[in-house]
């Protein structure tokens, strides 16, 4: 007599666990905890850190290396594919141009409540603080960060050298995102226009592009462990009473936030014909990931997942507007803080303001988003904003106490609203897959990633979850990480 030893059940884990909205707001608490527990561990976490404030750091800090070392691969492919991409959509050229409309609409609206809330708050005013000899009060001009926009190397390298005070030279180099953007934008129109010859090029870039974007799949998967990390430190190196006499300017730069996220946000949804809660629940993750990271570009595969996948934009549209949102569309750094903030270091300095430079605030806002290119952080923004109206450039560093706090913010509207404005363009021109849109949401954006080679636009717009492969909205497949 034979028995068959029935293997026994397989633990799962709850289906919210699986959850990686749920992971993050765990990894949240627990950085949380972890940063407060430092705080008592005693040390100064600039000169004197002690070791939980080192491990935290080193977490948080080797996350952020990782996601920007896939950036620059990531959008010379992703522009270069996508321009590409524009060949199947008859109507690329209006596409293009409603996605810069509404770039440019979305942050005057931006710009103009964060203007009404410095004016409403006046975060700076009372100080008593004397306007700096330096100050002549002469407006920067725009010729250098014009002249910027045209690389002087093909991999938009730049390189800059300090000296240590031991009297060392250090020489770092970075990637000037704005300019690769610029690179593969001409890239990409010089492939359409040799036409069939640059058909190997163009299908070596899909494929590098595609290996790409899974490497970062799995980089984003380790969100929830750099998230401790990354909030964590911040709690350890700020604390709660950071703010101090910046707590106004704090406010009323987070009340601008959330009225462009939660008002006009929900206002163009709706206008539009379209679920508030399913656009919400469909840019979540993202908007999570850009909270923790405070990076728009290192957000940038999650979000352009989430847009594709559970917002329904086509993938031959959103791999174009996405990339081009996460470089040159920042409602929040770009428009909210530095409106509030200019006006804020106008008040600290005690120097009056006129309506001529009120309507500068707008013009850079509106027009040099794109100066914050593949930073964290505004400090580009906010130089530009305050070396055009010619006020105290010492304002940047009084700000930079509380820009990690501050940022976290800005990052998350930035990202929310990069994923919106494609959502908008689609629907106006009767390209957005609804039924995608409208689907339930299991919570779990990476389900089903390897079903990535279905950019055809018509697969898109003609097919419904099942075809797309969009597995993180789709109630009947199971989570891949389940």
């Amino acid at each position: 007599m034979t028995s068959t030893a029935t293997a026994p059940p397989v633990s799962r884990l709850p289906k919210w666990a699986g959850s990686f909205g749920i992971q993050i707001i765990i990894a949240l608490i627990v950085g949380l905890g972890l940063g407060l527990l430092a705080r008592q561990l005693g040390g100064d976490p600039e000169t004197d850190p002690n070791g939980l404030v080192t491990t935290l750091s080193t977490i948080g800090s080797s996350y952020v290396s990782i996601l920007k070392a896939a950036v620059v691969p990531l959008i010379f492919t992703a522009v270069v594919s996508s321009i590409a991409n524009l060949r199947q959509v008859t109507n690329a050229a209006r596409l293009a141009w409603n996605t810069l409309l509404w770039f440019a609409i979305t942050s005057l609206i931006a710009v103009t409540i964060g203007i009404f809330l410095g004016v409403l708050f006046q975060p700076g005013a009372g100080t008593g603080t004397e306007t700096p000899a330096e100050y002549t009060g002469k407006s920067g001009d725009w010729w250098s960060f014009l002249v910027g926009l045209f690389p002087s190397n093909f991999l938009g390298l730049s390189a800059s050298t300090k000296a240590a005070e031991s009297g060392a030279l250090t020489t770092s180099v970075s990637f000037n995102v704005l300019q690769i953007l610029v690179i593969a934008i001409v890239v990409g129109i010089a492939a359409l226009k040799v036409g069939k010859a640059a058909e190997p090029f163009l299908k070596l870039n899909s494929s590098a592009l595609a290996v790409i974007q899974k490497v970062l799949w799995w980089i984003i998967r380790l969100a929830p462990i750099g998230t401790v990390g990354l909030i964590g430190n911040a709690v350890a190196s700020y604390g709660w009473t950071t703010m101090g006499s910046l707590l106004k300017f704090t406010v009323a730069i987070y009340v601008g936030l959330a009225l462009v996220m939660f008002v006009v946000y929900p206002v163009l949804v709706r206008t539009h014909g379209l679920s508030i809660k399913q656009y919400f629940s469909g840019v979540w993750p993202a908007v999570q990931l850009g909270f923790v990271s405070r990076s728009s570009i290192g957000t940038l595969p999650l979000t352009q997942r989430v847009t594709e996948r559970n917002l329904g934009v086509p993938r031959a549209y959103a791999s174009f507007a996405v990339p081009l949102g996460a470089t040159t569309k920042m409602d929040g750094c770009a428009a909210i803080y530095p409106a509030i903030a200019a006006i804020f270091v106008a008040q600290f300095f005690g120097i009056q303001l006129d309506l001529g430079q009120y309507l500068l605030i707008v013009l850079v806002s509106v027009l040099g988003s794109a100066a914050t290119a593949g930073t964290t952080g505004a400090v580009v923004m906010l130089t530009l904003t305050l070396s055009t109206l010619g006020l105290p450039l010492a304002g940047v560093g009084l700000l930079l106490a509380v820009d990690p706090i501050v940022d976290m913010g800005r990052t998350a509207l930035n990202v929310a609203g990069q994923a919106l404005v494609p959502t908008i363009v689609s629907k106006r021109q009767g390209i957005l897959n609804e039924e995608l849109y409208n689907a339930p949401r299991n919570g779990n954006p990476f389900a089903d990633d390897s079903d990535d080679s279905d950019d055809n636009l018509a697969d898109l717009t003609a097919s419904g979850a099942e075809d797309t492969g969009a597995g993180d909205i789709d109630p009947k497949r199971e989570p891949a990480n389940a």
